[in-house]
């Protein structure tokens, strides 16, 4: 046998170990999409039907361009029995509905809640044991929850679109254990507590200051409603966003929606608890969606809650005048500048982080010189400033909860 020198040697050993580590790497890589494309055949679809918005996107994967996401959470209690009684409890309600707008610039995006008690007018939908059948007739007045049960996913994306003015091609469904699993591939969220919090009907109990919470305690704390605000469906929606903010700060800080292996986590986590819409069943357009979320600036991300003022009796909210405002901005796909004290004075809203270090006056911008070329003009529109009764925050802001005094 011929001898080599050693740096051939050497050359060969290091082309075997890349070559072993690249057919590795390429089987990891294939297990992974297996795993998820299995993962997400096991629960049947659901369609809506503005669905058809996408038919001549040839990757929607690609996300080049905006898109209007629903997300409902439903109270169906598993059959576990962990939630009560899954057959004497459970009405299958739109507990939670958002609406996710992603800009078609990406440079901004805005998540609305809109409240359980919310009374809406529902249009024609179809109906989903009966898809080929007669069209469910129109609702008037009907509370938000109940939509879901009366006509399924597809019925409340429709009422959300009628009642925005967007168009909603996409969207999913979670369930209980969907926010403890998601929470839980993140590795937890940090929520801020200013004062102690007791809620016997979640099982939350928090002491005052900062705790990260995942698994079935960030259920709790996304669940609470009697431990928080005034105790409202209201009081929860602020809750939740400050949870949802810290969620964001999260996922960028760490660099988790630019890690692959944590990006897997996060769609097995979905996945496995989500029905999502036929447009999302290849998981890798979910976890592109969730790439674009990367860079986007925490202040560009706003969580508003959708306008709504009390009926009499305070049975139940209506939409606000202001509601006209944030539809405009949503069709116009222009970002929106939420009145910084307007959560903050709301009776069920959060308060800002009083251990926050104070932030410094900006310095006042130089006068151009006189001679300085004309700058271009900015490609996204200034930001639609929202009445001061619209509650929210953005994923920047650092908010605590406060404990239900009643």
């Amino acid at each position: 046998m011929p001898r080599h020198g050693a740096w051939q040697t050497y050359g060969k050993i290091a082309a075997a170990v890349v070559a072993v580590l690249a057919v590795s790497a390429t089987a990891v890589v294939g297990y992974a999409a297996v795993d998820l494309l299995a993962t997400a055949a096991v629960k049947p679809p659901v369609k809506l039907e503005s669905e058809t918005i996408l038919e001549n996107v040839p990757d929607i994967g690609a996300m080049e361009g905006g898109l209007n996401f629903l997300l409902v959470g439903s109270d169906k209690r598993p059959e576990d029995g962990a939630f009560g009684d899954p057959e004497e409890e459970s009405a299958v309600l739109n507990d939670v509905t958002m609406l996710l707008h992603i800009s078609q610039d990406h440079s901004h995006v805005e998540v609305v809640s809109f409240p359980r008690d919310l009374l809406i007018d529902v249009p024609e939908c179809i109906d989903p044991n009966d898809p080929e059948g007669e069209r469910l007739p129109e609702l008037y007045g009907a509370k938000m929850n109940e939509v879901l049960s009366w006509g399924g996913f597809g019925c409340v994306a429709a009422t959300i679109e009628q009642l925005t003015g967007v168009q909603i091609p996409v969207g999913g469904i979670v369930e209980f254990y969907g926010v403890a699993a998601l929470s839980t591939a993140i590795g937890g969220v940090d929520v801020c507590v200013v004062d102690r919090i007791d809620d016997d009907y979640t099982g939350l109990h928090l002491d005052p200051g900062t705790h990260s919470l995942q698994g079935m305690d960030a259920l709790a704390f996304l669940r609470t409603r009697h431990g928080v605000g005034d105790g409202s469906d209201l009081g929860r929606i602020s809750n939740q966003q400050t949870f949802l903010a810290s969620l964001m700060r999260t996922m960028q800080g760490s660099g988790t929606l630019g890690d692959p292996v944590k990006l897997y986590s996060i769609a097995k986590a979905v996945l496995s608890n989500m029905t999502l819409s036929t447009a999302l069943q290849n998981p890798a357009q979910l976890m592109s969606i969730a790439r674009t979320l990367q860079d986007i600036d925490l202040s560009k991300i706003a969580f508003v809650q959708y306008p709504t003022v009390y009926t009499e009796g305070f049975s139940a909210v209506v939409p606000a005048e202001s509601a006209q405002v944030l539809n405009a901005a949503l069709v116009a796909d222009h970002p929106v500048a939420l009145d910084p004290n307007a959560t903050t004075d709301a009776d069920f809203g959060t308060v800002t982080d009083p251990n926050a270090p104070a932030q410094p006056e900006a310095p006042a911008p130089e006068a151009p010189a006189t001679d300085a070329p004309a700058t271009a003009a900015p490609t996204t529109p200034p930001a639609d400033a929202l009445p001061p009764d619209v509650t929210g925050q953005t994923a920047a802001d650092v908010r605590c909860s406060s404990a239900n005094s009643g």
